[in-house]
């Protein structure tokens, strides 16, 4: 796992389990394996939805925000880490 953060959660949508994401380095990208950490947060999955706007992409550059459907909930501050892939 990639010591800097590729992402911030700065909001979490409960009712439809969606993260607000804003990336801060880097890109993601549909198919991305990511690890969600904070305080009481650690799980890791695979990026199958995202937007912007509420129209779906496939890649979101450093600076923009983006929802991730997620599959565990997610606090405000979690960072969100890019896994390595597979050797």
């Amino acid at each position: 796992m990639s010591e800097q953060p590729v992402g911030v959660v700065i909001h979490y949508f409960p009712k439809i389990g969606v993260a607000g994401v804003s990336v801060v380095s880097g890109h993601l990208e549909i198919g991305d394996l990511v690890f969600f950490g904070g305080h009481t947060t650690g799980f890791r999955q695979t990026v199958e939805s995202m937007e912007i706007e509420h129209e779906p992409v496939e890649r979101a550059e450093a600076g923009e925000q983006v929802g991730i459907r997620v599959i565990d909930r997610v606090r405000v501050g979690d960072k969100v880490f890019r896994d390595p892939p597979p050797e």
